[in-house]
């Protein structure tokens, strides 16, 4: 009898034990903010509960993220499913799982995917799509026609420009001038975009310990180009009426998503975690926090600003090499000595 009491009595942590023996676990990287980390935690927590034998283990890189992400894929461990960017896919590629066969990815903007491919195979479930947009300060530039052309965007930073604030905003880094390579070509484009420090914009000197948004914000710039990574923000602290604008030109498309790596041991769960992921239900989650413009086409009535969505229509992919970085930088250092 007593033997048998004793057996009643281990069942419970006998079938715990198993339980836990039989839950798979996943590793998943991704970069982020205070905000950002908080929908990931909650998108997690729902997906363990709906899913009770899926642990996700949750790798939380803020700072230098691809050059972490580069020393696990050189010691062979990488995450089970990484977040990354289209500038950075080219060079991870060869370590990625092809997802070109994945259904539904009707359900995104062409441009999203197009920015997640690299020859011709899809490497990443695309989150976001990201192009270059004009924050304007209606007190200084007035409204601005969303029809505007690049001819009135040179006419209204020359009126604008005065002692009292600069007519748009500049830094050094051929990544912010691609809108104006795109429009008007390479060098006619660089040229222009470089003329614009000391005359339209502000120089380093100028700007000091400040930063371009932070200036646009203080009331100091009349057109400040940035992304929907900055509206929240600007949203939140500008204490002036503002504008969002599309560029007057062409704009390149970016966006970041979810790959699985080629060496996981655990791809049908990895993937069956990136399809709940880039879920119009999870991407809704994302796009309500106001942090990202959905590469989810379904996602995108959310966005209130139509200039975000027009630029998608307006843009063309960024194309991006395993030497985009290398070569950004050179030309930095080449074009602002």
């Amino acid at each position: 009898m007593l033997k048998r009491l004793f057996f009643l009595f281990l069942i419970p942590f006998i079938m715990c034990a198993c339980t836990r023996n039989n839950i798979e676990e996943i590793s998943f990287s991704s970069w982020g903010s205070i905000t950002e980390t908080k929908i990931l935690d909650k998108l997690i927590d729902n997906y363990e509960k709906e899913n009770p034998n899926i642990k996700i283990n949750f790798i939380h890189i803020p700072q230098n993220y691809f050059q972490k992400i580069h020393l696990l894929f050189a010691s062979s461990t990488e995450p089970d499913v990484i977040f990354i960017n289209n500038l950075y896919l080219p060079v991870y590629a060869s370590h990625l799982e092809d997802l070109s066969n994945t259904e539904n990815l009707s359900d995104f903007y062409p441009q999203s995917l197009n920015a997640m491919r690299y020859d011709g195979r899809l490497y990443a479930i695309p989150r976001d799509i990201s192009n270059f947009v004009f924050y304007y300060n209606k007190n200084i530039t007035g409204e601005i026609n969303s029809n505007w052309t690049f001819e009135d965007f040179e006419k209204l930073i020359r009126k604008i420009s005065t002692k009292e604030h600069y007519g748009v905003s500049f830094e050094r880094d051929i990544y912010l001038a691609s809108p104006y390579t795109e429009t008007l070509g390479f060098e006619k484009g660089t040229e222009f975009y470089k003329n614009l420090e000391g005359r339209y914009a502000p120089t380093p000197a100028q700007v000091g310990s400040s930063t371009q948004a932070q200036m646009f914000i203080d009331g100091k710039l009349g057109l400040y180009l940035s992304g929907r990574w900055m509206f929240p923000k600007i949203s939140e602290t500008a204490k002036f009426p503002y504008g969002i604008a599309t560029f007057p030109g062409t704009v390149t498309s970016d966006a970041s998503g979810w790959a699985i790596s080629k060496n996981s041991k655990k791809k049908k769960e990895a993937l069956k975690f990136v399809k709940y992921l880039s879920s119009k239900k999870s991407i809704d989650y994302f796009t309500a926090s106001g942090l990202i413009v959905p590469a989810r086409i379904d996602s995108s009535k959310q966005i209130k600003e139509h200039a975000f969505l027009d630029a998608i229509q307006k843009s063309v992919p960024n194309n991006t090499d395993k030497n985009f970085n290398k070569t950004r930088d050179e030309l930095n250092k080449k074009l602002f000595k």
